[in-house]
């Protein structure tokens, strides 16, 4: 396989995108994806938070078709990683995104690993922008090279070789999303419709059923908020602490941590680090994100706007995150929540919250329930979290040509 040196201008044209009005309603709320530099945390893209409608796509943006590679220019992400992403259906994009048209002889997946490879090196060539964010010149990435096989065949022989990686992580998240469902779907018939084992000989009292009661949130749960830590605190390496960009996709992301000094820790902050199977949420930005840690997170210190949530009795670890992840906890808390710029709550607004535990009985076979559920869903983040790491591995290698596809 005959590989040579091509620059970036040489295998794609870079396209830009924008954002339509967001005062004219007729442009928002339809099918069509728009992918923001949030979305561009994930590898392929195959829905949006916000979308746009026909009329909107034709107003202020660009409309790009599947399998087209997204690159972000423009934001604070750049300042920690070069975000690339491949979209897996029809989108549009805003401004802070860069989408590339390749050339007749350059595959779109093999272009999207090529830069994947050589993120940390695009990434440094970002330079400040206005009001602290950072930013990619077009005539930068441009001058970017990459090694490039000769014949259109042979790029997509190698981009085969890490998308089968890609392809169980995918498939693995799949897995994780049905019983993340099977979860919530469980919770919601046991909890709001009350059809529990044995339902058909209890009474409906008050609105719940007879020997269930509510509960003040403090009685039942043992939560604690990170301290408000300071950036001359932070280090290259240490112990890490979480923060917003941790949680997403219903799992802790350590390569978007920072860290502190482990003296410091044990002599400030020992009470704020989390154990395994503890439940953590967003109470700042985007409130109610859920995830769980792992033994494979640990250690790991709390932040402020990160709630750490542990079971104290009448309710098993599984119960609370299934609760954690019902809309009822994010209701409470969203009512209670203050804030002019983002909303945000914390230990003041959980104790006046509270939350409804079932009898003894039911609350020990809803758990026997759950257990299984969230034990595979914890060995499947751990698969994806090694294929990551193989895959990260392999790719500079693979890209390079050093490694036979």
């Amino acid at each position: 396989m005959n590989w040579r040196p091509r620059a970036l201008e040489d295998c794609a044209k870079f396209k830009s995108g924008g954002t339509p009005s967001k005062s004219n309603s007729a442009y928002w709320g339809g099918d069509i994806p728009w992918v923001g530099s949030g979305e561009m945390s994930q590898s392929f893209i195959y829905d949006t938070q916000l979308r746009l409608t026909a009329e909107g796509a034709e107003n202020g943006t660009r409309a790009i078709p599947e399998n087209t590679v997204l690159v972000v220019v423009r934001g604070m992400s750049l300042a920690k990683e070069f975000r690339i992403a491949i979209t897996r259906r029809p989108m549009t994009f805003n401004q802070d995104v860069k989408a590339l048209q390749c050339a007749e002889d350059i595959d779109p997946q093999f272009l999207f690993y090529a830069l994947k490879a050589r993120k940390e090196y695009i990434r440094d060539l970002a330079t400040e922008a206005s009001h602290g964010t950072k930013k990619l010149e077009t005539s930068t990435l441009n001058a970017v090279e990459i090694l490039v096989p000769e014949t259109i065949e042979d790029q997509r022989t190698v981009a085969a070789v890490a998308r089968n990686y890609d392809d169980l992580i995918e498939n693995n998240r799949r897995r994780i999303a049905l019983l993340e469902e099977a979860a919530r779907q469980l919770y919601k018939e046991w909890f709001v419709r009350f059809r529990f084992p044995g339902h058909e000989h209890v009474k409906i009292i008050d609105g719940v059923p007879e020997g269930w009661a509510r509960i003040p949130f403090p009685e039942i749960i043992d939560f604690k908020e990170g301290p408000g830590l300071r950036n001359y605190q932070y280090r290259d390496e240490g112990i890490p602490f979480l923060n917003i960009r941790t949680l997403g996709n219903g799992d802790i992301d350590l390569t978007k941590t920072q860290f502190l000094d482990p003296n410091e820790v044990e002599m400030k902050y020992r009470h704020f680090l989390v154990q395994e199977n503890d439940h953590v949420v967003s109470s700042s930005g985007t409130l109610g994100r859920v995830a769980t840690v792992r033994k494979c997170h640990l250690p790991l210190c709390l932040n402020t706007s990160i709630i750490r949530m542990r079971p104290r009795t009448r309710m098993g670890v599984w119960l609370l995150r299934a609760y954690l992840s019902h809309g009822d906890f994010l209701d409470q808390a969203t009512a209670r929540a203050t804030g002019a710029a983002q909303l945000n709550f914390g230990p003041s607004h959980l104790k006046q919250m509270d939350i409804l535990i079932p009898t003894e009985m039911v609350g020990e076979t809803v758990e026997e329930e759950l257990t299984p559920i969230f034990e595979q869903i914890k060995v499947l983040h751990d698969q994806n979290l090694n294929l990551t790491k193989a895959r990260d591995l392999l790719l500079p290698k693979l890209m390079s040509g050093a490694i036979a596809a």
